[in-house]
């Protein structure tokens, strides 16, 4: 997949492509329909498929300073988008400019000009422009003015709920897990390189691999089931094993960790980019009196994670990674 971040002096064979448009945080089922729209008409009209997305996304610009509620890095989205089959992806910086640049002037400018859109394909709620007044209307009637084709993807309905970001957000802060991977059709993956902790869990017998948090979503704190994937080094390869996301209020501290301990795993993964797949959602997080108490704990809770991931609820077959060929895309409208 070739990746653009700047629009001028983009090569011929990206021009004319049809573009799914929207930012797909999470790339969610409803976001596979979009994409998987734009596929069959791209193999129709022989064009390349092309997604159009911004980074930040808006809501991060207009409100810094709000809490993170990412579900996806830039580098994972365009790994599922890679995988489900998209040959092209634009990403629009958003910032001042492109925060005030009225609707028709993008739509004129930046679709029809400087990408010179074959076909766009959006979802129905897809607000735009400055002060968010451009919509699926104002797309429609412009695309027609301006010679390219233009599709407005209809809700996806799952179990008679909107399929939608909002609403996987939602479930992760719940400690849904299992439902907000039914929303999205691939288990919530939390990606970065394994750093240096303070080796307090090696101490007490549960090594763990160290995550910074990042940007994600705050989703319920607590104990997790995983299943690592470590995507370079050595121990390249999946790892079951048990997470404590959280605090760590019995060690006194305040930011939020993200520490994975895996079954039976003797390794050094430190530096190794990895993904860590959240299955299932054990307890709360809670201080403990001591460290006995602790370790009885983590013991109890490792067992209940390798009861869930060799469960059919957590087997690694029962959800792909996020993104997939178009044409096995699933969903009820």
């Amino acid at each position: 997949m070739k990746l653009f971040r700047h629009l001028d002096g983009l090569p011929a064979d990206v021009l004319g492509s049809v573009i799914a448009w929207g930012n797909f945080d999470g790339f969610h089922r409803g976001h596979q329909a979009v994409v998987s729209r734009a596929a069959r008409i791209a193999r129709e009209r022989g064009a390349p498929l092309a997604v159009m997305t911004t980074e930040p996304h808006p809501s991060q610009f207009f409100r810094p300073d709000s809490p993170s509620f990412r579900l996806m890095t830039l580098r994972s989205k365009a790994q599922a988008l890679e995988a489900f089959g998209v040959e092209v992806l634009f990403v629009l910086a958003f910032d001042a400019a492109l925060a005030n640049t009225p609707a028709e002037d993008f739509v004129r400018g930046t679709l029809a000009g400087r990408l010179q859109a074959r076909h766009v394909v959006t979802g129905y709620d897809q607000r735009f422009g400055k002060g968010r007044q451009g919509d699926a209307e104002l797309l429609n009637r412009l695309g027609g003015d301006l010679g390219f084709g233009v599709t407005v993807v209809d809700p996806l309905v799952i179990d008679g709920e909107v399929c939608s970001s909002s609403r996987v957000r939602e479930r992760l802060r719940e400690g849904e897990t299992g439902g907000a991977a039914l929303l999205m059709d691939h288990w919530w993956r939390i990606e970065g390189r394994v750093e240096h902790g303070d080796a307090r869990g090696r101490q007490i017998g549960f090594p763990t691999a160290n995550l910074s948090w990042g940007d994600y979503l705050e989703p319920a704190l607590g104990v997790y089931a995983v299943r690592m994937h470590v995507e370079d080094g050595p121990h390249r390869g999946a790892y079951d094993g048990v997470a404590n996301l959280g605090r760590r209020p019995t060690f006194g501290k305040t930011d939020i960790c993200f520490e994975v301990h895996l079954f039976d795993f003797d390794g050094d993964l430190y530096g190794a980019h990895v993904g860590v797949d959240v299955i299932g959602f054990i307890r709360p997080e809670r201080k403990f009196d001591g460290l006995e108490a602790l370790k009885a704990q983590i013991a109890a809770d490792a067992a209940a994670a390798r009861r869930l991931l060799a469960s059919p609820e957590g087997a690694p077959g029962r959800f792909p990674p996020a993104g997939r060929e178009p044409s096995t895309a699933t969903g009820h409208t």
